[in-house]
């Protein structure tokens, strides 16, 4: 649901039908934030089961309903190769236009914050939903707080309810690559946390953008040049973390680099990057930065 919040906030703002569709499940997992947005022009935007049933909750969407619906489908064989669903299975969803879900939704969830939204059901149809944030969820049921407390995405029918819960996850863009790179990613991921890995200042750029002060950004690499503009991404976002991996001489001339641009406030960037631990081998240095970036991000 968060990597397609700015484009229902532009389908509002243009005055163009938006209807949002997510699957309904009782397991906690990072797909459980995944949603599918789809305009009356037959635009998808978002990624659901691997874009499985998108057309035939496209289909849904075109018909324009007023209010929302759930929709239960069943997985033939080929369609469990590409959700990852069991065949024969009958997975469920929801679909409702963006006008019976609170415009507050879109904002909250662009500043990554953990939402719970409740749509209240009369059979199968969406008669209207109820949104709830860290500053009003002591006014939902119990049931309701509860799954928000305890901060994972999950989406699941209770009764006459469906209570989709959205938690952020932290994410990493690592600027560089090698060995150093890979094993930073496959801890990262140990964590539960979204990886990014890219060498392009000019596509480290665009994911810099849309860091929030949840997320971590590594700088590495051996051209002053580029891994000097992608420090410059990262100071000009509101990443939480920012480490810079390099030697000393390497971490002089990148501060030059910057100061030459008038970027002279690096206080936020950690460089060496990671805690001193006597690190030599890739996991281990891997281990110190994301150690430190935890830190970071915990106001430890």
């Amino acid at each position: 649901m968060y990597e397609i919040a700015l484009s229902v906030s532009a389908c509002l703002r243009s005055k163009t039908r938006a209807d949002i569709a997510w699957m309904i499940s009782s397991n906690p997992s990072s797909a459980a934030t995944d949603a599918l947005l789809v305009t009356p022009g037959g635009g998808r935007i978002g990624v659901l089961l691997g874009k499985t049933f998108d057309g035939q909750l496209a289909e849904v969407a075109t018909r324009q309903l007023p209010t929302g619906r759930i929709l239960e489908l069943s997985v033939s064989e080929f369609e469990s190769v590409t959700s990852g669903l069991p065949a024969q299975s009958k997975p469920r969803f929801i679909i409702v236009p963006a006008h019976q879900i609170s415009a507050e939704l879109w904002p909250a969830l662009l500043d990554r914050e953990r939402i719970a939204l409740v749509a209240h059901l009369d059979g199968g149809e969406v008669i209207e939903t109820s949104l709830f944030t860290a500053a009003t969820i002591a006014l939902a049921d119990s049931k309701v707080v509860d799954l928000f407390n305890k901060g994972v995405s999950v989406v699941v029918e209770e009764g006459d309810q469906v209570i989709s819960i959205y938690a952020p996850i932290t994410k990493l863009v690592i600027a560089g690559s090698g060995a150093i790179a890979e094993a930073l990613a496959a801890g990262a991921i140990n964590l539960g946390w979204q990886v990014q890995i890219e060498s392009r200042p000019e596509m480290v750029s665009g994911f810099m953008a849309a860091l929030s002060p949840l997320d971590c950004a590594v700088i590495m690499g051996h051209d002053v040049e580029s891994s000097s503009r992608c420090l410059a991404s990262a100071l000009e976002s509101d990443v939480g973390y920012i480490g810079a991996l390099g030697s000393k001489k390497m971490q002089e001339n990148r501060e030059d680099w910057l100061a030459y641009r008038d970027i002279t406030d690096i206080s936020r960037i950690h460089g060496p990057a990671g805690f001193d631990i006597g690190a030599q081998t890739p996991a281990e240095i891997a281990i110190s930065i994301l150690a430190q970036a935890i830190s970071v991000l915990k106001g430890s």
